[in-house]
């Protein structure tokens, strides 16, 4: 029977195509498990923006029981582990030239092993840290992102380094948000042309922060839905209000049912919550909602590709339906009712020429807060919708479940507007709560997750 040799471990990263060799390595002691991803936390840390599908804690390695070799574990990642190219379903013990990855195009790294040869390698293996700050990181970013080669101090300057615009091609597009930016300022140009002219003014302000406002929800589900279609569920909303369904619905919700929602508190705390429950809650939510289910309506009777591209299939979808429709809502309701309301009342107290000032404000809280509002209330629904149509045998409760669920924030956000404006702090957070943990959980669930932009891992370069 031979004797165990001791030996020192190291992941070795390899560089990216193109790049130099890599040099770069993490030694890995014995006596404790390394840590791999994106949180500052870890010992080996993945700079996000070069890997964004990286998760906070993607992997481990750590000694195997026998503490005579190391094994890797994935830590419950989004994209998966995979060694060798397989996906890591439970803990496996490492050979000397494993290649493990951080999801399928990931950073990968090389496991590597060899006799202790000197103290110092004996104390990598008994204690030893993987630094987290020093130098091997910004090693690591050089070959994550390979720096361009910018010769000699006494050689000439490139025109690419004169003038960048000529030489970052694809990477303007990609990566600076230029699409974005070029929005913006288009919109400070017709915002610089609407000044002293109030309603054009308000309109234009208010159509950029909505945009904003949905970008954020956009982005963070990743998934592509064709804008045209995204617009058609906003500009649906808007046509709703204007015709006679809406007035179908107060009476149904306000007449018919108790919601008749008061302005002021009369006293009783649950029969203020009761009518902001229908007359706001229920009502408005199930207005919102119809052009999600004419989206899944349409992608029943549609054919392949676009029953994929237009219809509801997954909580994603009816996020990004369920918020485009919110949208439109925000837009009409402020321009059309709150705006004209403030600016009518402060008028006739005196203050002329401080009602449009007076209706500016209310417009920007009102706009920028909808994402922590309608946008909230109106996507978490229309996540529910979607699990409906992805988990079909439990419809009904996914969707009464998702129903009253954005109709009590929805009536908590009103009764707390007329008891104390303070506490739309607490209900905003948590419908933004609710919201960003309905995105993440519709994303896990996606049948679509690796083609999700939001997750899918992107090499810089």
């Amino acid at each position: 029977m031979t004797d165990f040799v001791p030996q020192v471990a190291y992941l070795r990263l390899c560089a990216p195509t193109g790049a130099a060799p890599a040099d770069v390595v993490y030694p890995l002691p014995l006596t404790r498990e390394v840590r791999l991803g994106r949180d500052p936390d870890c010992q080996i840390v993945v700079d996000s923006a070069a890997y964004s599908g990286v998760s906070r804690f993607h992997a481990c390695i750590e000694a195997t029981p026998d503490r005579v070799g190391w094994q890797l574990r994935d830590l419950e990642s989004t994209n998966g582990t995979y060694l060798n190219g397989r996906l890591l379903h439970q803990a496996e013990r490492l050979r000397a030239g494993d290649r493990l990855s951080l999801g399928q195009r990931g950073p990968q790294f090389v496991f590597e092993l060899r006799p202790v040869q000197s103290a110092d390698d004996a104390s990598i293996t008994d204690a030893r840290l993987i630094p987290t700050v020093s130098s091997d990181l910004q090693a690591e970013a050089d070959l994550l992102d390979p720096p361009e080669d910018a010769g000699l101090a006494d050689e000439g300057i490139t025109v690419s380094q004169l003038f960048p615009i000529l030489s970052t091609g694809t990477d303007l597009l990609q990566r600076a948000y230029l699409v974005p930016g070029i929005i913006t300022v288009s919109f400070v140009v017709l915002l610089f042309i609407a000044v002293g002219n109030p309603p054009v003014f308000n309109v234009t302000l208010a159509t950029y922060l909505a945009i904003a406002a949905y970008y954020v929800v956009y982005q963070l589900c990743g998934k592509p839905k064709p804008l045209w279609w995204l617009l058609g569920a906003a500009l649906m909303m808007v046509v709703l209000l204007l015709s006679p369904v809406l007035n179908l619905f107060i009476y149904v919700f306000q007449d018919l049912l108790p919601g008749d929602i008061p302005t002021r508190f009369s006293g009783n705390l649950l029969v203020l919550l009761g009518q902001m429950f229908i007359g706001a809650g229920l009502m408005e939510e199930l207005l919102k909602a119809i052009p999600v289910l004419v989206a899944c309506a349409v992608g029943l009777a549609l054919r392949s590709p676009w029953r994929e591209r237009l219809g509801v299939w997954e909580p994603l979808d009816g996020i990004l339906l369920g918020t485009a429709s919110a949208v439109g809502f925000t837009l009409l309701e402020t321009l059309g009712q709150y705006v004209p309301s403030v600016i009518q009342n402060v008028n006739m107290q005196g203050g002329i020429g401080l009602g449009e000032v007076s209706g500016l404000q209310i417009l920007i809280a009102r706009v920028l807060g909808s994402i922590a509002g309608h946008i909230a209330y109106s996507g978490y629904l229309g996540y529910f919708i979607g699990l409906s149509m992805l988990k079909p045998a439990h419809r009904w409760r996914t969707l009464g479940t998702g129903y009253l669920t954005a109709s009590v924030l929805h009536a908590l956000w009103n009764v707390c507007g007329i008891l104390n404006l303070s506490a739309l702090a607490i209900v905003g957070s948590v419908s933004y709560a609710f919201l960003m943990a309905a995105i993440l959980k519709a994303r896990k669930l996606s049948p679509t997750r690796r083609e999700n932009f939001a997750t899918q891992l992107r090499r810089r370069g």
